[in-house]
């Protein structure tokens, strides 16, 4: 081979190294890195010193790319020469139009093989390249340190002199969405999916949880337990036993005016009626935060709130447990009874209540289900995909499953089949 084709080689792949490099460091993870600059090794000493100082990072991988650059320019200039236009050597004279092609074509070179390509799979393995590469990076980072220090003086010295300001000066804290990013990738990175540590889960709860809107957290109405204001004692204390409730909503005339609620503690100290033993209860829209609702229900001193809808109807019920459960995971205690059905019949075959939620549904058996604002569940999923409560035995295609609805009532989906579709 050329002596010349080794160079030309040798610039493109250092090229592509240098710029690969500056859009890794660009784009990897902070909380990673520091993470990572914490555990032993030479590779975490070595990342603790090239990401000091991020713009003496930046400042070596931009001049080891430009002088590659240059030396490739040099050379696949005269190597075109040879290839394409051997005359113009042996003459001498270099028209314009030539100039032209050696850059047209030492251009598309550089862009596609030391620029585009090297920049895009740097960026999507920007956190794995960081550590591969960071023995090399840093020899050419302290190889480049005098000249890339000479670089940051000059330019904190215009800084400061024309906007006030230095280089560095960033303080180390990281955004919400990088420590999500950051724990996602740890779940997806997690074989074993089912045994994640409960910090984990917990810590990932805890970033959606500003989010997580009421309706997401209450006991919808078709399963809210209550008792009419006129209902005697007798069959209350009745009811108290046979759910293992703590507390009842209690409403006048239909659920839709709720009243308050009644303590099973309060059975205790033998009242005359129940509205010696009724307790406020708070009222929230179902589209408020669940994290304004626990300070709402804090405030008040109150532990339940019933949740309205627009027309102001009741929705469902919230407790505070039920607010802590969306940060902890469902929360049982011996009177708890687990009525969601879920299972894996074979491969790719499911059956599920329609009542659990389509979001832990995907987190849980990774079938990437559409997920929208309008529904929270499985049901809802199908009610709103179909628009109307099918019927027992039927299949609803919604690639790349298919849904069989295995039991229905007149008002709600029970339960379904799930089965993963075969590909074409």
């Amino acid at each position: 081979m050329n002596p010349s084709d080794l160079v030309i080689i040798l610039c493109l792949l250092l090229s592509a190294f240098f710029s690969g490099m500056e859009i890794a460091f660009v784009s990897s993870n902070r909380i990673f890195l520091e993470i990572e600059k914490l555990q032993e090794g030479l590779t975490s000493r070595i990342l603790k010193k090239i990401t000091k100082n991020p713009s003496r990072f930046i400042a070596s991988m931009l001049l080891g790319n430009n002088i590659a650059l240059v030396v490739y320019g040099i050379f696949m200039g005269d190597r075109i020469l040879q290839l394409f236009f051997p005359n113009t050597l042996l003459s001498g004279n270099t028209s314009l139009s030539i100039v032209f092609y050696q850059t047209l074509i030492s251009t598309a070179i550089i862009l596609l093989t030391a620029e585009f390509l090297p920049k895009v799979f740097f960026q999507l393995y920007a956190n794995t390249f960081i550590k591969i590469f960071a023995l090399p990076v840093a020899f050419f980072y302290f190889l480049f340190l005098p000249i890339s220090y000479l670089i940051i003086q000059l330019t904190d010295l215009i800084l400061k002199n024309f906007l006030n300001t230095e280089t560095d000066q960033v303080q180390l804290s990281f955004s919400k969405i990088e420590l999500g990013n950051y724990i996602e990738e740890q779940l997806e990175s997690s074989k074993d999916k089912e045994n994640l540590d409960a910090e984990i889960q917990i810590f990932q709860n805890a970033l959606e949880f500003s989010e997580v809107k009421t309706r997401e957290a209450m006991v919808p109405r078709a399963e809210v337990i209550a008792v009419e204001e006129t209902t005697s004692l007798e069959e209350i204390t009745a009811l108290f036993i046979s759910t293992g409730l703590s507390k009842l909503p209690v409403y006048k005339k239909n659920i839709d005016h709720i009243l308050g609620y009644v303590h099973a503690f309060e059975m205790m100290k033998k009242p005359k009626g129940v509205k010696n033993i009724l307790m406020p209860v708070a009222y929230v829209p179902e589209t408020m935060l669940v994290n304004d609702v626990l300070k709402l229900l804090t405030r008040q001193h109150k532990s339940i709130a019933v949740v309205i809808d627009e027309y102001g109807g009741t929705s469902g019920i919230v407790t505070v447990e039920d607010i802590v459960e969306e940060l902890f995971g469902e929360i049982e205690d011996e009177y708890d009874t687990v009525a969601l059905l879920e299972r894996q019949i074979s491969e790719g075959v499911y059956e599920f209540s329609a009542r659990l939620e389509v979001d832990y549904l995907n987190q849980k058996y990774d079938l990437a289900l559409a997920e929208s604002e309008y529904y929270e569940t499985l049901g809802g999923l199908i009610a709103y995909t179909i628009e109307e409560i099918p019927e027992k035995g039927e299949k609803i295609e919604l690639p790349p499953y298919l849904l069989e609805i295995k039991k229905v009532s007149a008002k709600k989906i029970e339960q379904i089949i799930l089965t993963k579709l075969e590909n074409d």
